[in-house]
């Protein structure tokens, strides 16, 4: 088998629990993972608007999905309130990327559209006249703003509901005496300022500046830029599978 990472050292820097999809997967090519979980996802304060928006279902023309982690919570929810997860088949569901496509079909039933392109915007232009229809947005309490403006802006009626939250993993360090890795990869913009953050406490702040950064997507990318850093990598494809693909290349010298 092919191991075109061997022995490259590759930070990680999803929180515990998702972090083995791209570590099994560094492992496999012969990289070193090393676990800096940056951030944490957890409930959100008050389930009340979540409740509500899952007993109202079929008010809302669309509900949109547009991480894993919203997918989950809402299945977490909708079980331990006892609210069948067949009352989310009756409505049209839009998600952001294959994973939450993935996760949406598991727990629910295949999504009515998944954009070409992995990012909010993408969403907008796909989905045609969305002029007096409902929205329902699941997702996580620092989400973008941009999607719920551009619906707004074509006239749709939207909600935007807290399904999870994400907070900065204070039980995560790196030690003071660690290697210095071959890659940093971020795979959100909370992870990424949350990984900076923690390699500057940890004093680890010049790899922003000598090791390669490989970002998921161009949201991501964006905001490690916005600080003033280096992208080095960007998947050709928003996911776990385009972020390694593109660390094996850029290894290789071929740079996009």
């Amino acid at each position: 088998m092919s191991r075109p990472l061997e022995g490259k050292r590759i930070l990680v820097t999803r929180p515990k629990g998702q972090a083995s999809q791209l570590g099994d997967k560094l492992v496999e090519l012969g990289a070193i993972p090393v676990q800096l979980p940056a951030i944490e996802i957890v409930p959100p304060e008050d389930y009340a608007p979540l409740d509500a928006t899952i007993r109202n279902l079929p008010k809302f023309d669309w509900v949109v999905f547009t991480s894993v982690n919203g997918v989950s919570a809402v299945a977490a929810r909708m079980d331990q309130i006892k609210i069948a997860r067949s009352a989310l088949s009756g409505r049209k569901i839009a998600v952001i990327g294959p994973s939450t496509a993935s996760a949406v079909t598991q727990a629910f039933r295949a999504p009515d559209l998944v954009p070409h392109e992995f990012v909010s915007e993408a969403l907008t232009s796909t989905l045609g006249e969305v002029k007096g229809l409902k929205f329902a947005l699941l997702r996580a309490d620092i989400a973008r703003k941009d999607l719920p403006i551009e619906l707004k802006a074509a006239g749709a009626e939207v909600h935007e509901i807290t399904v999870y939250r994400i907070i900065s993993d204070d039980n995560s360090r790196l030690a003071d005496t660690e290697p210095m890795p071959d890659y940093i990869t971020l795979t959100s913009s909370s992870s990424a300022l949350a990984t900076m953050a923690k390699l500057r406490e940890a004093g680890h702040e010049g790899w922003l500046r000598k090791v390669p950064i490989a970002c998921i997507g161009p949201i991501t990318a964006k905001t490690v830029r916005d600080m003033g850093y280096k992208v080095a990598v960007g998947a050709d494809e928003y996911t776990i599978p385009g972020l390694v693909e593109a660390i094996v290349k850029h290894s290789k010298g071929i740079h996009a």
